[in-house]
């Protein structure tokens, strides 16, 4: 058996207990935490990655998984955000399949099963870390730190600033990432590292991390000594150590396996990084590199702040949520100072201390804090957003690391070490309940938006969600409200300015909602919604040329619009409208809802035997819409085919009882068939 290091555990009060126990106790934590938001809703961006993702459907090959982004767009298209996770969206296929549908509960189940999988996972991860890599004479891996590693995976387990990994299902990309990442470490296996960068590109990281891993522990190197003998004259590389045991090999083939990841990744891309915008990422886009800078370096400490004190949590912490500090008198500077100055005395320790087991432990504590991060910071390539608390959950492994160490150096100074013991219990307690509140939150998009309101009140986007999830509800004068105030703090949010005009579109207030779609397709040219819109104001307005231009517009922008084809029958123009609806159905041919508007058209101009035949298609891919039935029978009903005329109506009826017209109509035509029976009796 190898030398024993000096034990961690000798210096924590705390419970000890045999590892199934401590994984079962971790486990059960993880769960309770999070378990209250297994019947959750989908909320924010479960819509477009899930509900709106064609990939997770049964009628697209499996094959397109490993060409399209996490959203089901193509990677090679210029609007993709390059986010590449085909073995995440493959998990999301399948709870779809199994689910028979979009039911979220199963969505949920399985992200909380992962995180209690990845909170067990660390009792082992934290055992080797801060108790060392030993084994025994039969070969088993011993645990050294038992109290040290119950704790730091207790504290892993229950922090707060995972709960939106946990609760909102497309935080399973993290989960997954962590999942493998952690096994990749476990067995130092190439396998491994390569399933954990299909979950989320965070997962490379793990290389850098088995690399500092194999020269701390493994080699037991100095790496303070290791450089003072670099620097000196007439040392080779093995006098240093780094031909010990193989290490320069195996980091070799570990860079080597980076950059062929990276290489085939960027590959992969195909038209390059992601295009951003401003709101997204606004440090980003500042001319200063002094300005830049300070911004990134404040948004670490505030990444920091979250993993220290996590009470206020947002699910955005974008447009103006964080302003930009623009000059050194910004009090906001005091951060940067206090983050710099722990992580400089942090590694000055972790590199000069004489002793090997607090030089190993600070070393690997903020390799697993600084290195995962990494590709959040804005160092490499622009990120798309300004805080994101799901980016932290892998870099919260070093955070836990290292605050387990500190409590080992307080039970050393503390003389009422059960009292400290009992602190902690309570912080862990305390973090429990906060899982608990902020899972609720989570549940639903009401919850979750206006939980948002009071962390970050200057965020247009949190304004803007609050108002579309009212509108949704049918309260359009509370929406309009939010709606205002998000064009207020953002005078750009043309998507604020879209849905607004819409509602005082929809309350007759057509001057209003025209100078707002007006503003909104002059900032953003390319807003194919937004001219749509435009167009049925203007044509509410009566000004049907300049209503037929914005759709013209609008499909110009988005060839593709049914929506916007079908609102071409409402310029007047019954030949322009056939024109338009055969163009759409040559382009989207197996859209029914423009076969829908296009037999409405046929019907109007009399050629009722092709409105018949696209009506009876329609009906066909959408045999429950109770508008189609209603339709045709009014086209019979014109076309003297009385009979099939009261069948329709009798299945619009069914379908939809109070479908506007339809009863009406179905009265006129019984009286006809009630006059002709007379007339057939006399």
């Amino acid at each position: 058996m190898a030398q024993s290091e000096f034990n961690l555990d000798h210096e924590i009060s705390w419970f000890v207990l045999p590892s199934y126990w401590a994984k079962i106790i971790v486990g059960l934590m993880s769960c309770i935490c999070f378990a209250n938001s297994y019947d959750g809703d989908f909320v924010f961006d479960d819509s477009e990655a899930i509900i709106n993702n064609k990939d997770l459907r049964a009628e697209t090959p499996l094959g397109d998984l490993w060409h399209h982004d996490f959203w089901g767009g193509k990677l090679s298209s210029n609007t993709s955000h390059k986010s590449y996770r085909p073995l995440t969206v493959l998990t999301f296929r399948m709870n779809y399949l199994f689910a028979g549908g979009f039911h979220p509960v199963g969505f949920h189940v399985i992200n909380i099963i992962l995180h209690c999988a990845i909170s067990v996972l660390m009792v082992d991860v934290f055992s080797i870390l801060l108790g060392g890599l030993q084994y025994s004479s039969k070969g088993r891996r011993l645990n050294l730190a038992p109290k040290a590693s119950l704790l730091a995976a207790s504290l892993f387990a229950v922090h707060p600033v995972h709960t939106e990994c946990v609760a909102g299902i497309v935080g399973r990309a993290d989960l997954l990432c962590a999942l493998f990442f952690l096994l990749s470490f476990l067995g130092y296996c190439k396998a491994f590292r390569e399933i954990a960068m299909l979950c989320k590109e965070q997962g490379i990281t793990v290389l850098g991390l088995n690399a500092v891993f194999d020269a701390l522990v493994i080699n037991k190197l100095n790496i303070l000594e290791l450089i003072q003998k670099v620097l000196r004259k007439g040392k080779s590389l093995e006098n240093v150590g780094l031909f010990k045991k193989g290490l320069l090999f195996r980091i070799t083939l570990l860079l080597s396996g980076g950059a062929i990841m990276l290489f085939m990744r960027w590959r992969i891309m195909g038209t390059g990084p992601p295009a951003f915008t401003e709101v997204d990422n606004p440090a980003s886009f500042a001319d200063s590199l002094f300005v830049r800078a300070i911004n990134y370096n404040y948004y670490y400490s505030l990444n920091a702040w979250l993993l220290l004190c996590p009470w206020w949590l947002c699910f955005d912490w974008s447009m103006g949520c964080i302003p930009l500090i623009k000059s050194v008198s910004d009090w906001r500077i005091i951060a940067l100072a206090a983050l710099w100055f722990c992580l400089i005395g942090l590694i000055c320790q972790a590199l000069c201390s004489q002793d090997s087991h607090k030089r190993r432990i600070l070393t690997l504590g903020l390799g697993f804090l600084i290195i995962p991060f990494l590709p959040a910071s804005n160092l490499f390539f622009r990120v798309g957003f300004v805080v994101a608390e799901r980016v932290i959950y892998l870099p919260s492994i070093g955070y836990c690391m290292l605050l387990t160490y500190g409590f080992s150096l307080l039970s050393k100074q503390a003389k009422k070490k059960k009292t400290l013991a009992a602190a902690v219990l309570g912080i862990l307690l305390i973090d429990v309940l906060h899982c608990v509140i902020r899972s609720n939150q989570w549940r639903s998009e009401e919850q979750l938006f206006r939980s948002a309101l009071s962390v970050c009140p200057l965020n247009a986007k949190v304004h803007y969600n609050v108002g579309k999830n009212l509108a949704d509800k049918g309260n359009q004068t509370a929406a309009i409200k939010y709606y205002r105030e998000a064009v207020r703090l953002n005078p750009k949010y043309v998507h604020a300015m879209n849905n607004l005009g819409n509602i005082l579109k929809e309350r007759n207030e057509l001057q209003e909602a025209e100078g707002l779609l007006s503003l909104a397709v002059q900032i953003q040219p390319d807003f194919a919604a937004a001219w749509m819109n435009l167009g049925i104001v203007q044509n509410s307005l009566r000004r049907f040329e300049e209503a037929e231009q914005s759709y013209w517009t609008a499909l110009k922008h988005r060839k593709k619009y049914p929506d916007c084809y079908l609102q071409f029958r409402t310029v007047g123009n019954l030949a322009q409208a056939e024109a338009v609806g055969r163009e759409a159905l040559e382009l989207i041919p197996n859209d029914h809802s423009l076969m829908f508007s296009l037999a409405n058209v046929l019907g109007k101009s009399q050629k009722y035997k092709e409105s018949e035949a696209l009506f009876l298609k329609a009906i066909k891919a959408n045999p429950n819409a109770a508008s189609y039935h209603g339709n045709l029978a009014v086209l019979y009903h014109r076309w003297g085919n009385l009979d099939l005329a009261k069948k329709h109506y009798e299945v619009s009826l069914k379908l939809d009882p109070a479908a506007p017209g339809t009863k009406e109509n179905y009265s006129l035509l019984k009286r006809k068939l009630e006059q002709l029976q007379k007339k057939g009796n006399v």
